[in-house]
């Protein structure tokens, strides 16, 4: 059954729209008859995005709106949501998708962490903070879906504060839900989108054609909205080489690293190798 907020003239917000699973994400709304808007950095980048959505879009131009905005901002996010409120009237779904992933290490610049978690973290926490009141203010449904990484779950070596940034994706999307759920009258309800390998600019790495692999972004937004229509707060995707049956294995053994108190990040431990081999074929 059709969720409610994904048909035609409902209010479509998406950060980092303009490339990768935002933009697919803004396409599939457009081609929905939604009215959509799409923040992002980037003038070029905007103007290519905006002529592709007034093609898929029902209602043409007049249904297309974008917006340059860098989440990381608080005053640049709040005039989004007044720009949007405006134009549009208000939002109805939000899509906190904007993240960055430019490597870091343990002990690498300061400044490198500031800017990932300023965008990655912040960005999301404006975002629901500006946006969420307003929306429950309208008294009909709508849709808060922010986007995480199974990096912030399993937390693998290697990109430490893209971690730690997506860890508190996930940390505050979860208290984010709880609050919408006990605000009377909200109908608003907050969702995790966990993509799996998504071939897109954050991830190619220099590569022009999809690894077999990996998704594409319309297949992780095709995904996302089957599971929107379902309920699922966690929106746990599977891409073409990992199941989803795989990853409920990494992300118990993650867990269970607390539960036996065995050594942090035990999957990459020589001594618990042959353990997690084991545990991954278990039924």
């Amino acid at each position: 059954m059709a969720h409610p907020v994904l048909s035609p003239d409902q209010v479509a917000v998406i950060t980092g729209g303009a490339s990768g699973i935002g933009f697919a994400a803004a396409r599939k709304f457009a081609s929905l008859g939604m009215k959509v808007c799409i923040a992002d950095l980037g003038a070029d980048c905007l103007a290519a995005a905006e002529a592709e959505l007034v093609s898929a879009s029902k209602g043409g131009a007049a249904n297309i709106m974008t917006m340059a905005v860098d989440v990381s901002r608080a005053e640049e996010v709040s005039k989004l949501e007044a720009a949007v409120r405006g134009r549009f009237g208000g939002t109805d779904l939000l899509m906190n998708n904007a993240g960055i992933q430019p490597g870091s290490a343990m002990f690498g610049p300061a400044e490198n962490w500031q800017r990932i978690l300023a965008v990655n973290l912040w960005g999301v926490i404006y975002g629901s903070q500006i946006f969420a009141p307003r929306m429950i203010e309208r008294g009909r449904p709508g849709l808060i879906i922010n986007t995480g990484s199974k990096q912030g779950i399993t937390t693998p070596p290697g990109d430490p504060a893209y971690n730690v940034s997506k860890a508190g994706v996930k940390a505050f999307t979860e208290a984010l839900q709880h609050e919408l759920r006990n605000v009377k009258g909200s109908l608003i309800t907050a969702h995790l989108l966990i993509p799996g390998f998504v071939f897109t600019g954050l991830t190619a790495k220099g590569r022009t054609e999809k690894p077999a692999g990996a998704w594409t972004g319309e297949q992780t937004v095709d995904f996302m909205i089957e599971r929107l229509e379902a309920g699922d707060f966690y929106i746990l995707c599977p891409d073409n080489d990992v199941p989803r049956r795989l990853d409920e294995r990494r992300i118990l053994w993650a867990a269970g690293d607390i539960v036996e108190n065995r050594p942090p990040l035990s999957r990459w431990h020589p001594d618990y190798a042959e353990a997690f081999a084991k545990f991954v074929t278990e039924s």
